[in-house]
């Protein structure tokens, strides 16, 4: 079924935009800009709403942008192209409101501006890119007609197919020489016949690359294998180095498992430091091949900033950072703390993170590697002190339902929960509402062109 001109009124979520029927129903349509006036095919009826793409745009919103790369709509990513900045800030901001207010039912102080991001490309310091044998046609593509040389595919996966990469020729995420690595890799793997992976029969060579890079521009590479052929795979490494001088370290791991994941897998340095490093305010921070260290180096360091602030710190505070990763909010603070405690679940970020400390001569941070409702128990509080402050900040899914119950009966005066996923982080805040009032918001855009956003939220216990 397709419906004719249709007006988008507003972003909705999801990086959707939201319209209505001639009958009045909701409409979400995918890539669409408030103002447009469009043609939708539907792909979904639901009873309460609709879905639909576009097939036409009949008279474009004075606001829309042309996308400024040449997969968008195709890649999964970078959704908000034809979206102005300005109105993205908007969405991102409702957003919060929405999910804290509208949805969750939580009583807040007026959400502060978000904070935007001083780039909105060329933001990012890690990007994975994965091989496939058979990579995704294009509309307008014959697939009979496709010469094997080029039917290798070396990109993101589409969408929601977990089998299906899109071959990138050019990505805006992450600074040069970034695209020219992994075109190099892929030119070098076609042209001496090493075999791209193939991800449902779990067969062939190269599987997926990591690259990493810091603000002086030092780049790290983690080149996956599935199995082990040191005949192929050191001239292939050696290329790569000879190729770019920019590479300070360089990885690779053999992966023999179902899926992609390395973090349970053997990183092997092939030649460089075994490590990048980032600074922040005089601080140093090594980020190793599983570190997780946000992804927007810039914007980190106004989230952490953020925090600080909202942790209004003394000088005489234990602090508790909880999801510390590689302790970089925990030294962050240090300064202004008497004591930080950081609880991190993988055991690597926890070495990095001593390992930082240590490089910095901070003496006033502990570290704790294990799953979090395990280690975060009364006896551990009794053992490390009580928390003055908690600050949080959680995977996507948000905290334990145990956590939170440790949280609630240590009862620190204050807490600061930083969230990459408002709507985890409302229902959290829910549960924590028992005793703490949320007394600031502020979101912080790390992601432009995206519909995620960041939001940090003061609780203060209630007397």
């Amino acid at each position: 079924m397709t419906l004719e001109n249709i007006q988008i009124e507003s972003v909705a979520a999801e990086g959707k935009a939201i319209a209505h029927t001639p009958e009045g129903q909701v409409l979400f349509v995918e890539f669409a800009v408030p103002g447009d006036i469009v043609n939708v095919r539907v792909t979904k009826k639901k009873k309460s709403f609709l879905e639909g793409y576009i097939t036409e745009i009949v008279t474009p919103s004075p606001r829309r942008l042309e996308a400024f790369c040449p997969h968008f709509g195709v890649c999964g990513g970078c959704r908000w192209q034809p979206l102005p900045y300005d109105m993205q800030l908007q969405a991102k901001q409702q957003q919060v409101w929405d999910q804290l207010v509208r949805i969750g039912h939580l009583d807040i102080p007026e959400i502060s501006p978000i904070l935007p991001s001083e780039r909105t490309r060329f933001y990012r310091n890690k990007l994975e890119y994965s091989f496939s044998s058979r990579r995704w046609v294009l509309s307008g593509e014959d697939p009979d007609a496709i010469p094997p040389e080029d039917l290798a595919g070396l990109g993101f996966h589409v969408g929601k197919f977990f089998d299906k990469v899109l071959d990138i020729k050019q990505c805006f995420l992450q600074k040069e020489p970034s695209n020219q690595i992994r075109l190099f890799l892929k030119s070098y793997a076609v042209s001496h016949g090493l075999p791209f992976f193939d991800i449902r029969a779990n067969t062939g060579y190269l599987r997926n690359v990591f690259i990493r890079s810091n603000e002086r521009g030092d780049f790290m590479v983690i080149l996956c294998f599935f199995y082990d052929e040191p005949e192929t795979r050191i001239p292939l490494l050696e290329a790569l180095c000879e190729a770019f001088p920019q590479i300070k370290s360089l990885y690779y791991v053999i992966n023999r498992k179902m899926n992609d994941s390395i973090s349970d897998q053997e990183c092997i340095l092939f030649r460089g430091d075994p490590v990048l490093t980032e600074e922040m305010e005089g601080l140093t921070f090594r980020i190793g091949p599983k570190s997780f260290y946000q992804t927007n180096s810039l914007q980190a360091y106004r989230l952490y900033s953020v925090a600080r602030d909202f942790a209004a710190l003394s000088g005489s505070e234990t602090v508790y950072d909880l999801y510390t990763g590689t302790g970089t909010i925990a030294q962050f603070v240090s300064r202004q703390a008497a004591r930080v405690i950081g609880i991190e679940y993988v055991p690597e970020a926890i070495e990095d993170a001593r390992a930082n400390a240590a490089a910095n001569g901070i003496a006033n941070c502990t570290f704790y590697a294990g799953d979090m409702k395990d280690i975060l128990t009364e006896d551990f509080i009794r053992q490390n002190g009580q928390p003055d402050v908690i600050i949080l900040d959680p995977p996507r899914a948000g905290i334990h339902p145990d956590v939170a119950e440790v949280i609630l009966r240590a009862a620190p005066p204050r807490m600061v929960y930083v969230s990459c996923n408002p709507a985890s982080q409302a229902r959290d805040l829910a549960i924590l509402s028992s005793r703490y009032r949320i007394t600031a918001v502020q979101p912080v855009d790390m992601f432009p062109h995206t519909q995620h956003v960041e939001n940090v939220c003061k609780l203060e216990r209630i007397s």
